[in-house]
């Protein structure tokens, strides 16, 4: 099959999670610039809104601000009922929206461990779930029906220090993506055969709000210790997540694909 059918994401419809900044900003654009229908949410109206005009105006896809506050149970119900009126099915969900918390050992509070377990890891079940009759209306079919040969996604946005122990004392960031990549490889299992995949990037150092204060501080150590010399820069997000929406990935399900230069491999004895 040619190049341009096997990644073709164009008038797919896309729902990113924490898509109006940092990571979920570079996939958002991506889908968008290859004519996806994008659905930015976050609780951040404002910047949801502004995002969406601006990778609208430019295209060749749209994008669309539907703001929910992810953390909520409530709020996932609504952001999917909202979807469904909406549309009549949803190709790719990016479960994007995500926190973290670094504070050292002796003083790390209980309060981080449930922010952070609710929004990295519970509501995305939640969200996930909320979705699946979306994703599996969604889903295509061979021309005889029997099988699906272009399945509704799931991409999950982990973290390679849900792989390896971080040097930082982000404790509960770290357990909530190990968490998530295990959830992802649960899911693949259960909604495989309804149509559905479920995969995971697992995510080091890309420009981000979440990463700034340590790229400013550690910027060149960061760099100079990953084996590529360099952070993520949005193609490689783009890259990753175009091939997991495409059809050029319908038979990868339950993977957990490391984007980060190689740095997770690194010894540090």
């Amino acid at each position: 099959m040619d190049i341009p059918s096997l990644f073709n994401v164009k008038d797919k419809v896309v729902l990113v999670t924490g898509g109006a900044k940092g990571l979920g900003l570079m996939i958002s654009t991506a889908f968008v610039a290859n004519g996806a229908r994008v659905y930015i949410s976050s609780r951040d109206n404002a910047a949801c809104t502004a995002t969406a005009t601006s990778l609208t105006a430019v295209g060749p896809g749209t994008a669309i601000a539907l703001p929910a506050d992810l953390s909520s149970a409530s709020e996932c119900a609504r952001l999917a009922s909202e979807l469904s009126s909406r549309e009549k099915g949803l190709h790719i969900l990016v479960n994007n929206s995500g926190a973290n918390w670094g504070e050292s050992y002796d003083s790390f509070p209980d309060s981080a461990w449930t922010k952070l377990l609710t929004l990295n890891l519970q509501r995305v079940f939640t969200l996930t779930q909320a979705l699946t009759p979306l994703l599996e209306a969604a889903a295509q079919a061979s021309k005889e029906g029997d099988i699906v040969t272009d399945p509704g996604r799931v991409i999950h946005i982990g973290s390679i220090d849900g792989i390896r122990v971080p040097t930082l004392s982000t404790f509960a960031y770290s357990a909530s993506k190990a968490g998530l990549h295990h959830l992802s490889r649960h899911l693949a299992v259960e909604l495989g055969p309804r149509g559905i995949t479920s995969n995971t990037l697992a995510c080091g150092p890309f420009p981000s709000k979440m990463m700034a204060a340590t790229l400013q501080n550690f910027g060149e150590e960061i760099k100079g210790a990953n084996p590529l010399g360099r952070i993520g820069m949005p193609q490689d997000a783009a890259g990753a997540c175009l091939f997991l929406a495409s059809k050029a990935s319908a038979f990868v399900n339950g993977a957990t694909l490391t984007l980060d230069g190689g740095v997770s491999l690194m010894s540090k004895i």
